[in-house]
């Protein structure tokens, strides 16, 4: 794998820095006028730090057996029609919380049953348990292997005892926060940005984070 440091001549002090900003999620615009180089470069070292984190998240192994969330959201401006599923002009994404443990996000091209199952059954071990809402999508887990629950959210007590997916929905909740933040973000590199998201709400310690971006770009003493 390609680090940054491999592929950047700013001197050590200098990508330290700039790990800092980014953890401490300052933009790299500021980042850029606080350590003193050009912006360009600074937005250009943030972006290796993205492909850096979603590289290694992807090589992650899947949750172990336990209870597991299921849900998918979108992203995108604020624009006016349709919302919700199929909302046009947002950015489908994908995301299982494993209680206790971590997440995992992707971007989707679609919410279609052919695009999520196979991220359930590379993600999620057989047996595990599993809670959704009442996308009829899916339905097919009742029979794939799983232990399926559903949450109906029309009905009054969709948060009763375990049967929910608060966990999931707190990190889209997260996750957007995040994100807005930005003026705008181009869709070939929302995932590079949503694979932040997801590493920033399993390494919730920033010395942990600095250090994690730290030895994964080669600047460890």
């Amino acid at each position: 794998m390609v680090t940054p440091r491999r592929r950047s001549r700013l001197s050590v002090s200098v990508q330290r820095c700039l790990i800092e900003h980014f953890v401490a999620g300052v933009t790299a615009r500021t980042a850029a006028d606080l350590v003193g180089v050009n912006r360009h470069t600074a937005t250009l070292y943030y972006h290796k730090l993205r492909e850096l984190i979603a590289a290694r998240l992807e090589q992650e192994s899947p949750f172990e057996l336990g209870e597991v969330e299921i849900d998918e959201s979108y992203f995108g401006g604020h624009r006016k029609g349709k919302h919700g599923r199929g909302a046009a002009g947002k950015v489908p994404v994908f995301g299982l919380l494993k209680r206790g443990g971590r997440v995992y996000a992707a971007m989707i091209p679609d919410t279609k049953r052919t695009t999520l199952l196979p991220i359930i059954r590379d993600r999620v071990v057989p047996d595990s348990v599993v809670y959704t809402d009442a996308y009829s999508v899916y339905d097919i887990l009742d029979v794939a292997g799983f232990r399926h629950f559903r949450i109906d959210h029309s009905t009054a007590h969709v948060a009763a005892g375990h049967n929910h997916i608060n966990g999931i929905e707190n990190f889209w909740s997260q996750a957007k926060r995040h994100l807005r933040r930005y003026n705008g973000i181009p869709r070939a590199h929302f995932h590079l940005f949503l694979k932040e998201c997801e590493w920033r709400f399993n390494e919730r310690s920033a010395r942990q984070r600095v250090a994690l971006l730290t030895a994964w770009a080669g600047l460890e003493d």
